[in-house]
This record gives structure tokens, C-alpha cells and sequence, in this order.
């Protein structure tokens, strides 16, 4: 998969060369379908799909007097996908002045903007799958303590330990093993392009409530199903131990 990149005030823009079918459609049409799909990181933590011109159904985009600037990849000119009957109001753009000469023949479609995305016949929720994560699930026989504010949430030595790249080891611990008593169900929905969809905890501490502090995936995907039912706390935000040693608490998007 071959990368380049350039760097400017606003960091570094990595493309690749992808090489899965990947389709796009709005209100029932297709407005994209390429096997020559061009992952771009603009932020660091997933891509953003951008297709060939040739590959678009430029005849659905409506050129807008929407102009945004980005400091490493130049102006993008937007545009309206009318598609189906439905709209989607500057949701596609083009950098054909960017500095970045991968991006000058490339229209990016907004994510969120279309109802659907595929990769070979397969929908992706969320975001672009990243070619360069890993998602590993192990059964881990270590004994796992998640405390907050000295008050046990969970104690067991039947977890499934998910390694998944970027980001620091999760432990999933069966229902039996966390005392369910502690935890508030949210109205908070999540989802994962390597996992599926998860539903949340908030954890009631003495007087305090902590939102949104654990989760679980209860029908994850097919090649995450080692976690289905079992309950993962945020490291970053609870106290971990492991075999009895305390874990640092790392340091991510999800600290806070």
C-alpha cells in the first residue's frame, strides 16, 4: 500500500493507496464506487475515504459557494449531493489546487452525510476501517481489580484482554464479576468499525456518579465476538490492577 504525505501547520496528511471496492450511497443511488479508494488521515486517530473523479457520480454534486481552508491541504471547493430525492448540503469537496498533488483529482464524501458505506459487500459504521489496526481479543487468566475512589467495580481472573493498536489493553470481564448494583445504564451509544455497537455505564460511587465509565458490547461483530456480553471499564479514568500491581492510567482521547 504505497503512503505519502506532506506536513503543514496543521500536522502531517497521510494517503495511501487502497485497494478494497468501496461504494457510497445517498437515498438509495450510488454516488461512488471505486476499487482505487485513497485513505487519508486528517486526523491521526482513523482515515477518510476520497475517491477518484472518474470513480464519483459527479453529475450528483452541485458546486456550492461554500470554500474552506485547510493550512496543509489548501482550498476545498464544496458541493450538494442530490441524490434520490434526498440532499446533502456541502457534503462533498475537492482540493484541485492542493498542495498535496494526491488529493488534486479526488472528491472526499462526508461520512455521516451518506447512508451508507461499503467496503467490498460488507456496511461500515463509524469510519473507515485503518489497514494498519490490529484487533487481537486473548483470554487472560491474571487476576483484574477495577476500583474507583477505593470502592471495587469489578474483580476477576476470567478476562478477555482486547490489544487493539493505538490504544492501551482493554479488559472485558464477565457480568458475574462486576458487581451490576454499581452501574447506571445510559442512554450513550457507541460504535466501532472492528467491534460493533456498545451500550454504557455510569458508575454511582457514594454520592458521586461517574458517566459513561464502562461499556459492553452485547452483538459485536463477527471477528470481535469473544467480547460479546463481557464489561470493559476506561483505564484511563479508574484505577486497574492487575495481578495486584496498579496500572498508570494512560493517557488518550478517552481521558477525560
Amino acid at each position: 500500500m504505497a503512503t505519502t504525505g506532506a506536513t503543514g501547520r496543521a500536522g502531517r496528511v497521510r494517503v495511501e493507496q487502497g485497494a478494497k471496492r468501496v461504494r457510497a450511497y445517498l437515498g438509495g443511488e450510488l454516488v461512488a464506487d471505486t476499487t482505487r479508494p485513497r485513505p487519508v488521515w486528517e486526523v491521526p486517530y482513523y482515515p477518510a475515504y476520497s475517491v477518484p473523479l472518474a470513480d464519483a457520480r459527479t453529475d450528483l454534486l452541485v458546486a456550492t459557494a461554500t470554500v474552506t481552508h485547510s493550512p496543509s491541504r489548501g482550498e476545498a471547493q464544496h458541493f450538494t449531493i442530490k441524490a434520490g430525492g434526498k440532499e446533502a448540503v456541502d457534503a462533498a469537496l475537492r482540493y484541485a489546487d492542493s498542495p498535496i498533488t494526491e488529493l488534486r483529482d479526488l472528491i472526499r464524501l462526508g461520512w455521516g452525510a451518506m447512508d451508507g458505506w461499503f467496503e467490498e459487500d460488507e456496511e461500515v459504521d463509524t469510519h473507515p476501517r485503518d489497514p494498519s489496526t490490529r484487533v487481537d481479543i486473548l483470554a487472560s487468566s491474571r487476576r483484574v481489580r477495577v476500583e474507583l475512589d477505593g470502592v471495587v467495580l469489578a474483580e476477576s481472573a476470567n478476562a478477555r484482554v482486547l490489544f487493539e493498536t493505538g490504544l492501551p489493553p482493554r479488559w472485558y470481564l464477565p457480568k458475574p464479576d462486576v458487581p451490576m448494583a454499581l452501574l447506571v445504564p445510559t442512554g450513550t451509544v457507541s460504535h466501532c468499525p472492528y467491534k460493533g455497537q456498545a451500550q454504557h455505564w455510569s458508575a454511582r460511587v457514594g454520592d458521586r456518579l461517574v458517566e459513561d465509565l464502562a461499556w459492553s458490547y452485547r452483538t459485536p461483530l463477527p471477528e470481535s465476538t469473544k467480547i460479546a456480553g463481557l464489561v470493559a471499564f476506561y483505564n484511563e479514568r479508574v484505577d486497574l490492577f492487575i495481578d495486584g500491581r496498579l496500572e498508570q492510567r494512560p493517557v488518550t482521547k478517552f481521558s477525560t
